[in-house]
């Protein structure tokens, strides 16, 4: 049986850096130059040459999804986005009902970028919507407007992509419920069938810290985060859409197989500056600077900046951590008799499922969700 390999393609570009972002992205301000074309010239020459490294160990593989992410992948022309799913045909097995995403910004997006995509074998497109509120957008320093949003989805239906999914931020400076309730009943009133929520977190460094320490803006009370997260759960349920990993949502059929492939423990390949890989057993991580990257990958060297081997107790925390994450939950029969004993009091407290409990699987309640860091932690003391 074919080995599974699933591709992620880091796009590490953006116009505009947002103020809560500390993903390894760049501006063409940050790279020295005048525009996107300049400094990612030559980027995707770079991506095709650590594919066919990847090729090296594991050509012929069953390629199952590609992810593009950022980044702001939508920058780049379609041409170039293609020449990476041209170059995994070549040497893996990327068959026709592969998942193939691309993470867009509704700014960026065009209806011919779309329809070459979707020419080019892509079947779902990740739309950055974060908000409908301006005020919200603003303290995110996003630059779409609401409006684009809805013209976004609706270009991306025209070009006849099966799937059309929205990111959602909640727990925002100066986001109120009503805020909130307005933004998930927009998302929801798009013609989408996947939705993707996760509450902020500041990271230390950006702007928006920045921001927040210096008294501009002030973060929301735990509490109403919570209430936020509960009032989406509940009305993406009414909308037929299913909880299926702890922030996100879906209609039956409609789920993300690439981010489930992360969550399960399968094997995946990440291209590009600063992504990461993990294949049987082994986590590794590409040099940060793209240029750096560009530069090593034109002499085929390694782009690798480091690695780690876990041990097999750090694989099963990890198997704990991620698959409580989801909706399926874990087999009883799969956790130690420790483990077993610290979950079975938050089954007593509600958190996790009575039902799923006596048929012998940990299923998260909708309260559990809320608290699922800690039933982890408590499970691994």
């Amino acid at each position: 049986m074919s080995r599974r390999l699933s591709f992620y393609i880091h796009i590490p570009y953006c116009i505009k850096r947002c103020g809560y972002c500390d993903f390894n992205t760049y501006t063409p301000r940050e790279l020295q130059g005048p525009d996107i074309s300049t400094v990612s010239k030559n980027y995707i020459d770079a991506a095709i040459c650590e594919i066919e490294q990847a090729a090296m160990r594991f050509g012929g593989a069953e390629v199952p999804s590609v992810f593009f992410g950022g980044g702001t992948p939508s920058l780049l022309p379609a041409s170039e986005l293609s020449r990476v799913l041209d170059a995994i045909r070549k040497h893996f097995n990327l068959s026709a009902e592969a998942e193939i995403t691309i993470e867009a910004n509704p700014d960026s997006v065009t209806s011919e970028f779309l329809q070459k995509m979707r020419q080019s074998g892509a079947t779902r497109i990740s739309i950055g919507m974060q908000s409908a509120v301006p005020h919200v957008l603003a303290a995110l320093d996003r630059t779409h407007s609401p409006e684009n949003i809805e013209r976004a989805v609706t270009a991306v239906r025209s070009a006849g992509f099966e799937h059309c999914s929205v990111d959602l931020i909640y727990g925002v400076p100066n986001e109120s419920m009503k805020d909130w309730q307005h933004t998930v009943n927009t998302a929801l009133g798009l013609d989408i069938d996947h939705l993707s929520a996760y509450a902020l977190i500041v990271e230390a460094g950006t702007r928006l810290s920045q921001r927040i320490k210096a008294g501009e803006l002030a973060m929301p009370p735990e509490d109403e985060t919570a209430e936020k997260y509960l009032y989406l759960d509940q009305a993406c349920e009414r909308a037929g859409m299913n909880w299926y990993e702890l922030s996100n949502w879906s209609k039956p059929g409609s789920e993300c197989r690439h981010n489930i492939a992360y969550w399960n423990g399968s094997m995946w390949w990440g291209i590009g500056p600063g992504a990461h890989s993990f294949i049987d057993g082994k986590r590794w991580w590409n040099i940060k600077h793209p240029m750096t990257y560009q530069e090593l990958l034109s002499r085929n060297d390694s782009p690798i900046q480091d690695s780690e081997s876990l041990s097999e107790e750090n694989q099963r925390t990890e198997f704990l951590m991620l698959t409580i994450r989801m909706r399926e939950g874990i087999g009883l029969n799969l956790l130690d008799e420790y483990q077993r004993l610290k979950a079975s009091d938050f089954e007593r407290t509600g958190h996790i499922d009575s039902e799923h409990w006596r048929a012998g699987k940990l299923v998260l309640t909708q309260t559990g969700r809320l608290i699922a860091d800690r039933i982890v932690r408590e499970m691994m003391v």
